[in-house]
């Protein structure tokens, strides 16, 4: 049973990542989740937006970024989707502090925020096929 679903498909492009991350707070807020519990979720769709822009596109090409976010007994599901290059391997991508674009000056810490902010997350990656970052938190009932 699916309490309320959106889904969001924009381009790969920088300057929607902050769109992004505000669209699914704004959808969230029906829960009306803590000041932290929302930047929690804002700073997890960040880094799963960037991490498709970045590494997905390579940011030379245009490809879509697909946001989907469930909400159901008080527990948001957000995935984040894009058909991009894909991770080669997902297990080193996944070590904190592993980067594949040093070039950019990255931290290489994005999975390790998604993982630190979200109560769950879970990766799916195909070479040539894109990634799908998976990521669930519940929250606090106000009483």
């Amino acid at each position: 049973m699916v309490e309320n679903k959106i889904k969001i498909e924009f381009l790969s492009k920088s300057q929607n990542e902050g769109f992004a991350r505000v669209a699914v707070a704004a959808f969230v807020s029906q829960l009306d989740p803590t000041i932290e519990e929302i930047t929690d979720v804002k700073t997890a769709v960040s880094e799963a937006v960037t991490n498709s822009i970045i590494h997905g596109y390579d940011e030379k090409e245009d490809g879509i970024v697909i946001i989907e976010a469930t909400l159901l007994n008080e527990e948001i599901t957000i995935t984040v989707e894009d058909k991009g290059t894909g991770i080669d391997d997902l297990e080193q991508a996944m070590m904190p502090l592993y980067t594949s674009r040093p070039d950019l000056e990255r931290s290489g810490m994005g999975f390790t925020v998604m993982e630190t902010f979200m109560d769950s997350l879970e990766v799916f990656s195909e070479r040539g096929k894109g990634t799908k970052v998976v990521m669930k938190k519940k929250f606090k009932t106000v009483s």
